[in-house]
């Protein structure tokens, strides 16, 4: 069985960081698309950042390049998202997702798994 599990959001004021961390389990980690959405009160759930973990590319939305960076450490099956310079408009639900043959990396219904989510929340 497929799980994964988020954790590392909270509250934080505008222009401080946050690292936000996806255990992964029930599947083969290193064969997998995994990505960050989120979404906030109201809107439509959106592509934060992905990473195809066979090759390590990584991908970003425009409204956080420069600003997050997604990684991986394939030993621990973890997935993480280092958050910088953070917006009021960063505050949202954060969810993890994997899937195995995504095209393109920001549709979200390409994504089999998701995590519960970890609420950020950016003070101005």
């Amino acid at each position: 069985q497929v799980q994964l599990v988020e954790s590392g959001g909270g509250s934080v004021q505008a222009g401080g960081s946050l690292r936000l961390s996806c255990a992964a389990s029930g599947y083969t980690y290193n064969s997998y698309c995994m990505a960050w959405f989120r979404q906030a009160p109201g809107k439509e759930r959106e592509a934060v950042a992905a990473i195809y973990t066979i090759e390590g590319t990584s991908y970003y939305a425009d409204s956080v390049k420069g600003r997050f960076t997604i990684s991986q450490d394939n030993a621990k099956n973890t997935l993480y998202l280092q958050m910088n310079s953070l917006k009021p408009e960063d505050t949202a639900m954060y969810y993890c997702a994997a899937g195995p043959r995504v095209v393109p990396w920001y549709d979200v219904y390409e994504y089999n798994y998701w995590g519960q989510g970890t609420q950020v929340t950016v003070s101005s």
